[in-house]
């Protein structure tokens, strides 16, 4: 069963589906900073096209939450908004990560403590998954309001495929 997890600062709310399966997807950011909203985005181009037992989160990124969303899986993907310098809008990087600090040079989140924290923290108390791979997607505009700009939007749909690819080679 699908199972799609709004993760907001207050709640959880449970959209569909019961039972965790081995893989998760975890769109991070914010819908209502423009291109913050990429992992949400990537996460809503996801629904309906995943195998069965994969869950879809939606999330702020803060560590505790990324950790509760990816403990007990074999896969978690996440997927953000990031800054870098100099920028380039649109441009995704991918990698796969399994200890904070790993010698990959990494673009800053647009959010708190960033993800090298939360995999500090999770290894700390052993909750890693058995393999993340992170998808990056350059930000132009992170002030607020709605809506993509362009080039992230187009990269939407790129790393949407790509994590498509990411669960099926996982799967075999």
């Amino acid at each position: 069963m699908l199972e799609i997890i709004i993760d907001t600062e207050r709640t959880v709310v449970h959209v569909s589906g019961p039972g965790h399966g081995p893989v998760v997807v975890i769109g991070v950011g914010n819908e209502f900073r423009r291109d913050d909203g990429a992992g949400p985005a990537v996460v809503g181009q996801l629904h309906g096209r995943v195998p069965a037992g994969v869950r879809l989160v939606v999330t702020d990124g803060e560590p505790t939450r990324l950790i509760e969303a990816w403990t007990g899986t074999a896969l978690a993907v996440i997927v953000d908004a990031v800054r870098a310098e100099p920028p380039h809008p649109g441009q995704i990087h991918r990698f796969v990560m399994d200890r904070p600090g790993a010698g990959v040079a990494q673009p800053a989140s647009s959010h708190g403590f960033g993800l090298d924290y939360a995999i500090g923290l999770a290894l700390a108390l052993d909750r890693m998954p058995g393999r993340l791979i992170v998808h990056a997607i350059e930000a132009a505009d992170l002030t607020q309001g709605t809506g993509l700009t362009p080039a992230v939007d187009l990269a939407v749909g790129l790393v949407a495929a790509a994590i498509l690819d990411d669960i099926q080679a996982d799967h075999r």
